[in-house]
């Protein structure tokens, strides 16, 4: 594994890397239709907390019998809870509570600006200084974002302003979670830190849902109960783990911009599972996004 953090080099970009990168974007892409449909049974707290906390249960069990210690040092603590704190319980809260303002698209074309500020933080603290490449593949990622909005772009009012504040808030402190997780890095066996970041990142997400939201249990469906199993299993364990290994493989940048395939996946899995509609504009930004990553990681 190499240090992307030594100033003054050109990262070396880890094939191991991008494969998980990319299992990270397919599970995290496909969970955007489950959630949709999860958001009909239950609500949004409970349904992104406790999935999380079981996710967060399965890979401690999944450590130990791969008999990786689950033991924290001390001094590693406030790393962990930082991490958690700014890529779990601020990503879910705050892009959970932008939806009450903000059409799902325009939430999400604000949510994946994060490779921007992933990018512009890196410079200074990671010392990656942007290429020609990574700079044109931010520009066409942003195109395909924005067909997929149907080029309206963001009705901004001030109906829809917290919206925007807590998904822009959302992304930042997800890029700036990135961004510190190569700067100070946690020393502990991929599933542990995965385990420990998303069971405390989620936790407090938990019990907020369950104090202020009301669950009916019995009005979920069959099909409610098998996609809480993909939400727990695919988008925490897997997809999570997946790109805690990615981020200790590839420049911060990359591994930022590389997770602009998520919407499209979701926007084009959404119109197959849940028929929603699928035009020029996304099969358009499917083609930007994706050429997007290729230059990124080529870059």
């Amino acid at each position: 594994m190499h240090d992307s953090t030594r100033r003054g080099m050109r990262p070396r970009i880890a094939p191991a890397g991008l494969m998980f990168l990319a299992i990270t974007s397919v599970g995290w892409g496909f969970n955007w239709p489950v959630t949709k449909f999860l958001l009909s049974e239950l609500p949004p707290l409970t349904l992104r907390g406790v999935t999380g906390v079981l996710g967060a249960l399965l890979l401690a069990v999944f450590a130990i019998l791969r008999r990786q210690s689950l033991k924290v040092a001390p001094e590693i603590w406030p790393r962990l809870l930082l991490a958690g704190l700014l890529n779990v319980t601020g990503w879910m809260v705050l892009m959970g509570l932008a939806l009450l303002w903000l059409p799902a698209s325009e939430a999400a074309l604000i949510a994946y600006t994060m490779p921007v500020w992933a990018s512009i933080i890196a410079w200074p603290v990671l010392g990656e200084r942007p290429t020609l490449l990574r700079t044109i593949a931010l520009v066409m990622a942003f195109a395909g974002l924005a067909a997929i909005m149907g080029g309206n772009g963001i009705a901004a009012s001030e109906e829809k302003l917290p919206g925007i504040i807590m998904a822009l808030a959302g992304s930042i402190g997800f890029a700036v979670g990135t961004v510190l997780s190569k700067r100070l890095p946690i020393h502990l066996p991929p599933i542990t830190a995965a385990a420990w970041q998303i069971g405390a990142g989620c936790l407090p997400v938990a019990l907020a849902g369950l104090l202020l939201e009301t669950t009916h249990l019995d009005r979920m469906t069959t099909v409610g109960w098998v996609l809480v199993v993909y939400s727990t299993v695919v988008q925490f364990c897997i997809a999570y783990v997946s790109w805690f290994a990615a981020l200790a493989r590839l420049p911060a940048s990359v591994a930022a911009i590389g997770t602009m395939a998520v919407p499209v996946i979701g926007v084009v899995s959404s119109a197959i599972a849940l028929h929603e509609p699928l035009g020029p504009g996304q099969i358009a930004a499917l083609i930007f996004t994706l050429a997007a990553v290729v230059l990124a990681t080529r870059g």
